[in-house]
């Protein structure tokens, strides 16, 4: 229980849903469920309106309907996967339609949820997904690029710094190599972690490995 709470409390305080509907019902009642989870929220009723916003806020979180305007989920979905920050897109679709949902997944989306909302079960894969550091981007001529949350928020020294580190160099040698200090390796490195959500070193080479 405690780590639920520490879960709640702490991790989503900083983290944006936005919710794409043209039905405004939906999108209060999702705002409330997901606020109530300790989330930001913002929606859009349309699909040019999510579109601008994108420029200048990044969510966390994207839940967009299938069915939005004349730019389909679909596209909107393509447009967040393009982007290769690992945000979870979650799909929802006003009554079963299989063709759609296959689409959404292969697309990458996170899972695909039926109206009307099992919210307790729609919670639960929306944490699921906050979990894993590692996301399916789109099908591209028979493969699935793999993107890693935060990896596109480094620098182009921290890639430097972080492709020595996997190689398995110590501070002073990725230093040698790079011509800067120790110390300033130890700062790029406590940096690239806190972008990728590693713990440690180990939790770091797993993120890496896994991509």
């Amino acid at each position: 229980m405690s780590d639920e709470i520490y879960y709640h409390s702490f991790l989503n305080r900083d983290r944006l849903v936005h919710i794409v509907d043209p039905d405004p019902a939906t999108c209060e009642a999702l705002s409330v469920l997901f606020r109530l989870e300790g989330f930001q929220t913002t929606f859009s009723l349309e699909a040019s309106h999510f579109v601008a916003s994108l420029e200048r806020l990044r969510p966390d979180i994207v839940v967009v309907n299938i069915k939005i305007g004349p730019e389909s989920g679909l596209n909107l979905l393509r447009r967040v996967k393009a982007m290769r920050t690992g945000t979870p897109v979650f799909l929802l679709s006003d009554y079963p339609q299989v063709d759609a949902a296959v689409a959404g997944m292969k697309l990458g989306a996170s899972d695909v949820i039926s109206k009307p909302i099992d919210t307790e079960h729609f919670l639960t894969v929306v944490r699921d997904a906050l979990r894993r550091d590692v996301y399916l981007g789109a099908m591209q001529g028979g493969r699935r690029p793999v993107e890693v949350r935060g990896f596109s928020q480094l620098t182009p020294r921290e890639r430097e710094v972080l492709q020595h580190i996997t190689n398995g160099e110590s501070n002073k040698e990725a230093g040698r190599e790079l011509g800067i200090s120790p110390r300033t390796i130890e700062v790029h490195r406590a940096r690239v972690m806190e972008k990728l959500g590693a713990r440690n070193t180990a939790d770091l080479m797993r993120i890496v490995l896994t991509s």
